[in-house]
């Protein structure tokens, strides 16, 4: 059996902390495999804590099986959690891990027939009689799994249990859980920090950030739509390039989102999504493209719906199959500032000026309290974003990576004709909210 399980207004804070978890909304279906992601610290192993009922709920709803689940105790909600640091007790074979929740629910049973089935189902059957000790990190994880598929429970909560294994293992590792848990059709909710982890195994994908929910959708989804600029950022290897521009749009010209020294000429007509950028006339805004929206070609041989840039090489990184080429182009980086840190720092507040009107600093300060955590776009003036910005400049070279074959020969300050896909150009406002593609349009899968 299986189960459904539902947060409604979840929240949960500590003594003397903001709010690790705050009003989160999530319905999760019987069989399915969702994957809560984000960077350390963002609330998401709180939330599957709060699902099993390690922690208490301070606020909102827990519905297992649409029935009200906030106080029932671990032991009467019939899941079963894998942790990252295995958890298995040192003086116990791998057989007695395996059947010790066994032992606990029906004692004088005997379950040697199930812990069997368990690991054969794993490929462990040589590692029974051995204690952890004497097994490697995978083998210890997969006992550590053994222990919980065997109690055949309905839902399984699984809290980074790859992070501590090598790379090679790890990828193995994820194809097993991938094939086990289709295999069990048990609802399952996996919290990871790792990207491909969560593009690779769930049906699914949950990002926090801050305790607070920013989207949830399928994988596809997710990284072709992006709802704002911190999921855009966080999703998708190499990191999306996320540039400063300014939207022009006069009434007797073409429309044009300049990019510093250059711009992206808008073709006519104008498409619904890019007639929908003519609100921000004379606005700031936040460009992103992705490593495979742009690719390096004359600019007579553009295709539909592409235009026309050029860039610098700054540095060349081979990958095998692909090459990743780091562009100079005149323009500047939109930064989300901290995006790996736990929680984003609350701003200090801005010292009162004398210039400027009453109205200008309350669209000012209106404007600081909407962008919320993301602080999407480096501001000169403030030094603090600044340095952010440096900070990213330092670690990057150039503002634009692109994704090419390995044929090309590229070397150090050439200069190179790119040509912009704007079929998959995404526009963000200062606040970081998706304006482009219009939020209300589906994926389109075959793009």
């Amino acid at each position: 059996m299986t189960r459904a399980i539902s947060l409604h207004d979840v929240s949960k804070a500590y003594p003397r902390g903001p709010r690790a978890v705050d009003r989160l909304t999530l319905d999760i279906t019987p069989g399915e495999f969702l994957v809560l992601l984000g960077p350390s610290g963002c609330g998401k192993s709180t939330v599957l804590r709060m699902i099993a009922g390690l922690e208490e709920i301070d606020e909102g709803r827990l519905l297992l099986d649409g029935q009200y689940a906030n106080d029932l105790p671990p032991s009467g909600r019939d899941m079963a959690m894998v942790f990252q640091n295995f958890a298995l007790y040192p003086h116990m074979t791998s057989r007695d891990n395996i059947g010790f929740p066994l032992r606990i629910e029906s004692p004088g049973v005997d379950h040697r027939a199930r812990v069997d089935a368990t690991a054969r189902m794993l490929g462990i059957e040589d590692l029974l009689d051995r204690l952890p000790g004497q097994l490697s990190g995978g083998e210890r994880q997969r006992v550590a799994m053994g222990r919980a598929i065997s109690r055949h429970p309905s839902a399984f909560l699984m809290d980074e249990p790859l992070s501590n294994l090598d790379a090679k293992l790890r990828t193995h590792l994820r194809a097993e859980i991938s094939r086990l848990t289709t295999e069990l059709g048990v609802t399952t909710v996996y919290v990871t920090h790792d990207q491909a982890e969560a593009m690779s195994l769930g049906d699914r994908v949950a990002v926090l950030r801050g305790g607070v929910l920013q989207q949830v959708d399928s994988p596809r989804a997710v990284y072709a739509l992006p709802g704002n600029v911190f999921v855009a950022a966080f999703i998708g290897t190499p990191r999306i390039n996320l540039l400063r521009g300014l939207v022009r749009a006069p009434l007797d010209g073409a429309m044009t989102i300049s990019l510093g020294k250059q711009f992206l000429r808008l073709p006519e007509p104008l498409s619904l999504d890019h007639q929908l950028l003519r609100v921000q006339q004379g606005r700031e805004v936040i460009v992103g493209l992705r490593s495979e929206a742009v690719r390096i070609a004359h600019h007579n041989s553009a295709r539909p719906g592409e235009v026309p840039i050029t860039g610098l090489v700054e540095h060349v990184e081979f990958q095998g199959h692909e090459i990743l080429v780091h562009f100079n182009t005149g323009s500047t980086p939109a930064v989300v500032a901290e995006l790996e840190a736990a929680r984003p720092r609350p701003g200090r507040p801005a010292r009162r000026r004398r210039d400027g009107s009453v109205l200008t600093r309350l669209r000012e300060r209106s404007g600081a309290g909407r962008a919320g955590s993301v602080i999407a776009v480096d501001h000169p003036e403030d030094p603090q974003r600044t340095a952010t910005a440096a900070t990213a400049d330092a670690r990057l070279p150039g503002d634009l990576i692109v994704r090419t074959t390995p044929d090309l020969a590229l070397r150090h300050g050439m200069q190179v004709p790119l040509l912009v896909d704007l079929a998959h150009l995404f526009v963000f406002d200062q606040h970081g909210d998706r304006i482009c593609p219009h939020p209300d349009r589906l994926p389109d899968l075959g793009e």
